[in-house]
C-alpha cells in the first residue's frame, strides 16, 4: 500500500438505508492512501451513519430531493480530493478498487477512469468496457483484463463509465459543471461522458477496479428488478436526444427504444411478474415522461467553486492484511466466527465455504463485512467453466484464490486459515 493521489469517495443515497450501511461497510476496508467519504442522503441515510464506527470521518451532505444530477454535484462541492470517484449505495467495492482506479490518474492526461462491474451473483460481470454514441447504443470493448487502457473519445463517441464505479479529475468535472440536473436518475453519467467526449477527453478503463452491484429496491424499481415506474427513464430519454442525437434520427431512436421498453414489459408480464395493466401503466408513463424531458429547458453549467471543508481522510491501518478462511459447508458457524475475529484485528475476511455439490458459486458481502464465497465443491464459480468438474478440496481453493487473488489484495504464497 503506497499513498497516492487524495481521493473522494461520493455516495448518493435516497430511501435505502440498509444498502448504505452495507455500502459503507465494504468502503470502509479500501486500502487506498488517502481517501474520504462523502455521503449525499436524505434523514433516513443520515440516520444510518450514525450506527457506522467511523462517522466521525465521513462528510455528510443533507439531501431530500429525487435528483441523482443534482446530489451527486452537492457530493463534488464538499469533496476536496484530487479525484472523485462514485459508486451507489447498493454496491460493495472490492478491498483494491479505489487503489486500481486511482492510479489511472497517475498520468496527467486522463480525465476520467471506469472500471467493471460484478452482478448479483457476486461473479458474473454485468457491465464491463463499452463505447456510447448519441443515441444511447453502447459498443463492447475487448480489453486485457488486468491492465488500464487509456482511450481518447471524439465527438458523439464516448467511452463509457457507470454509474457506480467511475471516477474524475476534480478540476474537470468543476470546469463541466457536474452533472445535468435535468438527468434525475437515468443517464446522467452518460451525458458526461458524451461531454467529456466533446473535448477529447481520455478516459482510462481498469478492469481490475471491481465493485459488486446489486439493484436494490427503489421506488422505481423492485427488488427483482421490475420496473416500478418509466416516466423519469422517459424524460431522460427525451433530454438526452435533445443534446447529442442528430435531430433527423430522434424519432426513429425514441421509436427503437419504446419497442425495447414494451418487450421488457411484456417479458416481465410472460414471467408472471408484471399483470398486462402494468405493461399498459409503464408504457404511458415512460410516454408521459417524454413529453415532460422535451420541455426541460437547457440549464447553465457553471464551474463548480473549490470545497468549503478541508480533505478528511479516513484512517487506513498500514498493518492491514487480506486474510482467506476455508472450509466444509458444516464448519460454517465457526469460519464465520474466525472471520469475524479478523475483522475485529483490522484485517479484510475472505471465506470459502463449499459443499459436496455441483451448486453453482456465489460471492456475498455480508452484513458483517465477510466477503463469502458458497456453493459445490463440484460447481461453477466463473459461468464460462463446465457444469460440473470433479475437484480434490485443496485444488479448488487454490482455483478461487487465483480467480479473485488481484482484486482481494491477497499476497503471494499466503496461508489458508482452516479453523
Amino acid at each position: 500500500m503506497t499513498a497516492g493521489l487524495t481521493v473522494s469517495v461520493v455516495i448518493v443515497s435516497r430511501d435505502r438505508a440498509p444498502a448504505l450501511r452495507r455500502c459503507l461497510l465494504g468502503v470502509s476496508q479500501l486500502r487506498h492512501v488517502p481517501y474520504e467519504v462523502v455521503v449525499v442522503a436524505d434523514a433516513a441515510g443520515r440516520a444510518a451513519l450514525r450506527e457506522m464506527p467511523f462517522v466521525a470521518h465521513v462528510k455528510q451532505v443533507a439531501f431530500d430531493a429525487a435528483n441523482i444530477s443534482a446530489a451527486r454535484n452537492a457530493g463534488i462541492a464538499a469533496a476536496a480530493g484530487e479525484v472523485i470517484a462514485f459508486i451507489d449505495d447498493d454496491a460493495v467495492p472490492e478491498p483494491t478498487w479505489l487503489s486500481y482506479l486511482a492510479a489511472a490518474f497517475a498520468d496527467p492526461a486522463v480525465a476520467a477512469a471506469g472500471g467493471y462491474v460484478r452482478g448479483r451473483n457476486g461473479i458474473s460481470f454485468q457491465s464491463r468496457a463499452a463505447m456510447v454514441d448519441g443515441a444511447g447504443r453502447e459498443v463492447p470493448l475487448d480489453l486485457a483484463p488486468d491492465g488500464i487502457t487509456l482511450l481518447t473519445a471524439r465527438a458523439g463517441r464516448a467511452i463509457k463509465t457507470e454509474g457506480t464505479n467511475m471516477a474524475f479529475r476534480r478540476s474537470v468535472l468543476a470546469d463541466l459543471g457536474g452533472f445535468d440536473p435535468r438527468y434525475r436518475f437515468f443517464l446522467d453519467e452518460t451525458d458526461l461522458n458524451l461531454r467529456l467526449a466533446e473535448r477529447g477527453a481520455v478516459t482510462a478503463l481498469v478492469p481490475l477496479a471491481q465493485v459488486h452491484h446489486g439493484f436494490a429496491e427503489s421506488p422505481r424499481r423492485r427488488a427483482d428488478r421490475v420496473p416500478r415506474d418509466l416516466h423519469e427513464i422517459g424524460a431522460s430519454w427525451a433530454v438526452f436526444l435533445a443534446r447529442h442525437c442528430p435531430q433527423a434520427r430522434r424519432g426513429a431512436v425514441w421509436a427503437e427504444i419504446r419497442a425495447a421498453e414494451r418487450r421488457r414489459a411484456l417479458r416481465h408480464m410472460v414471467a408472471g411478474r408484471l399483470e398486462p395493466r402494468d405493461v399498459t401503466r409503464l408504457l404511458a408513463g415512460l410516454h408521459a415522461g417524454f413529453d415532460d424531458g422535451r420541455v426541460r429547458q437547457p440549464l447553465p453549467l457553471p464551474t463548480l467553486p473549490g470545497p468549503r471543508d478541508p480533505f478528511r481522510p479516513v484512517p487506513v491501518r498500514t498493518d492491514a492484511r487480506a486474510v482467506l478462511l476455508a472450509g466444509r459447508v458444516w464448519s460454517r458457524r465457526r469460519l464465520r466466527a474466525a472471520a469475524r475475529a479478523e475483522l475485529a484485528a483490522g484485517n479484510s475476511a475472505t471465506l470459502f465455504r463449499f459443499s459436496p455439490s455441483a451448486l453453482y458459486h456465489r460471492v456475498t458481502f455480508t452484513k458483517d463485512g465477510i466477503w463469502e464465497h458458497t456453493g459445490g465443491l463440484f460447481g461453477k464459480s466463473d459461468r464460462n467453466q463446465p457444469a460440473i468438474r470433479f475437484w480434490s478440496f485443496a485444488d479448488r481453493v487454490r482455483d478461487e484464490v487465483a480467480r479473485v487473488r488481484r482484486v482481494r489484495g491477497f499476497e503471494a504464497g499466503m496461508g489458508i486459515k482452516q479453523p
